[in-house]
């Protein structure tokens, strides 16, 4: 499933490409899942589009309606320009169409296989993002990490579990979840009840880096500097010399190899029914005083 930063560099590039534009509107694909929404955008100018977690917004002139696109783990949204518009390929939900540009060409967008892809009042809108914790992304009170620790502080469950809700932190996903604690060397099984506060404010504070880099880059890249030749060459060893498409990475989806930086093999167990990885000497079990 895509995380939070590919919603954000989508809601940038989808601003970029139609922001001030009258959009076409259409499903023409869509097995007449969105017919009636795609009508009522349809000739309307597009204002702006904003993600708060893995959930895009979009605004368009005339309506109090926004559009409200979740990707869930098939979807899939491509913005593309060209002299001709193409057909449509395979079921597309929601088409979006400009000419509206000094060059004239045609900039279009193709929304296939989301979960969700729905017209939300004002209202409909901020109850849904009421639902959701901090997003590191964004600004002011929305990014607010004494949110989120208000929630991890005092739970029994695992970090490594909490991180992956969204009413938690919005815009986690599995590889921020483990790249994240491999890089402060976390016990993802330790209970949040037992982390320190400064503890989290650091994790926090790198989780912010981490994801804009991630926007910028649109892609997840982990690896410190000082760890990237090692990275280079495991990618290559292990992934046949084929040109990684995602960027490198300390655990995530490196189990029974070993740690970049102690050598240890990398652990995988399912946890919350995804796959965490680990490693188990630079994240040792935590062991409490009373267990102790």
């Amino acid at each position: 499933m895509p995380e939070g930063h590919t919603l954000h560099r989508l809601a940038i590039d989808l601003t970029d490409a139609f922001g001030g534009s009258v959009v076409a509107a259409s499903s023409p694909q869509g097995q007449g899942r969105f017919e009636d929404g795609a009508a009522q955008l349809d000739g309307r100018e597009l204002i702006a589009a904003d993600a708060w977690g893995k959930h895009l917004f979009v605004r368009f002139a005339g309506t109090e309606l926004v559009l409200h696109v979740h990707l869930g783990l098939y979807g899939k949204l491509r913005i593309a320009g060209a002299d001709v518009l193409p057909d449509p390929v395979g079921q597309v939900r929601l088409r979006l169409v400009t000419t509206d540009r000094s060059d004239g060409r045609v900039t279009w967008a193709d929304l296939r296989g989301a979960t969700a892809c729905e017209l939300l009042t004002p209202e409909e809108r901020d109850a849904l993002v009421a639902r959701l914790g901090p997003d590191p992304l964004r600004e002011g009170a929305d990014a607010d990490p004494d949110r989120a620790w208000a929630r991890i502080g005092r739970s029994r469950k695992s970090v490594a579990a909490l991180l992956m809700e969204q009413d938690v932190v919005a815009g986690i996903g599995n590889v921020y979840r483990a790249e994240l604690l491999f890089r402060h060397r976390v016990d993802p099984f330790r209970e949040g009840r037992s982390m320190r506060v400064g503890r989290w404010q650091e994790m926090w504070a790198d989780l912010v880096e981490l994801m804009h880099l991630g926007v910028a880059v649109n892609r997840i890249e982990t690896v410190r500097p000082e760890h990237e030749a090692a990275a280079r060459a495991a990618a290559k060893q292990y992934e046949g010399g084929r040109r990684r498409r995602s960027g490198l990475s300390y655990v995530y989806r490196r189990d029974g190899q070993p740690c970049l930086v102690c050598g240890t093999q990398v652990r995988t167990e399912v946890l919350v029914a995804r796959n965490l990885f680990w490693c188990p000497r630079c994240q040792p079990r935590f062991r409490s005083r009373a267990q102790r």
